[in-house]
């Protein structure tokens, strides 16, 4: 099977947990996730079947959408409540302090990833390192929070959802508005909503995925490849450019044979599909002084046709 699973992660699996149970259920090797979400946490998890494996990098890059309680007074060494407790302070500002304290992130910020993630240092994972009990010197990174939403502020507790950039802990940002305000913080529970086009809303539990697959049913869950890139312009090839696709070569407008939307602007992707209707890839348009050509971004085709 080719294509993109929305799964519903529940708590208590890690993400590779998911992988390894969808190939008990689905009978195929070939599965990769798109970016971790931590055990405790819950929400959409896109993972990539055969071919769409080549998603996989795309997808981890995308903004995300969570919604997340944080717990004032109390930091731990996970910066979630199932870590070890390493200091608890009264909760001394108010529901103002307090919004302007977590209103006060939205943009850039440099945020120090946490000893407990998958980053490697030295060709070991920092969790690993943790579990050890070491703790190693980590670079600040630029993250970007786009959007920031307070729902409740119920103190010591604060509900809100935040849209961010590929590479933001959510725990991390949890204890640094924590450290802002003086008392610490840890996140108390965290839903991812949305991974670029992945909805919580249309996920789908590993119970249900079983279900489908007993059933005969699984293509209604399977999102193809090709649908990822729906707002991207398509091109189809003619005779001649199957010829150049199929073996992952560049082509020129000559090889057009059917286009919709603004597939001449350099700067964005096309779709390509052969003479036939299958999807080859992602190529961009390149144009220098002797030709106009669309060079390949990303393959996709499984066969020939």
């Amino acid at each position: 099977m080719n294509g993109v699973l929305n799964i519903y992660k529940e708590a208590g699996f890690t993400s590779h947990d998911v992988v390894a149970k969808l190939r008990g259920i689905l009978k195929q090797k070939k599965i990769g996730h798109t970016g971790t979400l931590d055990p405790d946490a819950e929400g959409v998890l896109p993972v990539c079947l055969g071919n769409a494996t080549k998603l996989c990098g795309l997808l981890s890059d995308k903004e995300k959408t969570y919604e997340a309680v944080l717990l004032l007074g109390q930091t731990t060494d996970t910066q979630d409540t199932s870590g070890r407790i390493l200091s608890t302070a009264p909760v001394t500002a108010d529901e103002e302090a307090v919004r302007e304290a977590v209103l006060s992130f939205l943009g850039d910020y440099d945020q120090v990833p946490p000893m407990y993630s998958a980053l490697k240092v030295g060709g070991k994972k920092l969790y690993e390192l943790a579990r050890e009990g070491k703790e190693v010197e980590r670079k600040a990174r630029r993250v970007r929070i786009l959007e920031l939403e307070i729902h409740r502020i119920s103190l010591p507790e604060v509900s809100f959802s935040v849209t961010c950039t590929s590479g933001t802990y959510i725990r991390t940002l949890c204890q640094d508005i924590g450290e802002k305000l003086g008392c610490g913080g840890c996140m108390k529970s965290l839903l991812r909503t949305r991974v670029d086009r992945f909805t919580v809303g249309e996920s789908r539990r590993l119970s249900e995925i079983e279900e489908l697959m007993r059933e005969g049913r699984i293509s209604e869950a399977l999102l193809p490849v090709d649908k990822v890139f729906s707002g991207y312009p398509e091109i189809r090839t003619n005779a001649a450019g199957d010829r150049l696709v199929h073996n992952g070569n560049p082509f020129s407008e000559k090889e057009i044979g059917k286009a919709e939307g603004n597939f001449r602007q350099p700067s964005e992707a096309v779709r390509v599909y052969d003479s036939y209707g299958s999807f080859v890839g992602l190529y961009r348009r390149h144009a220098d002084q002797r030709k106009d050509s669309y060079r390949p971004v990303k393959m996709f085709l499984t066969s020939q046709s």
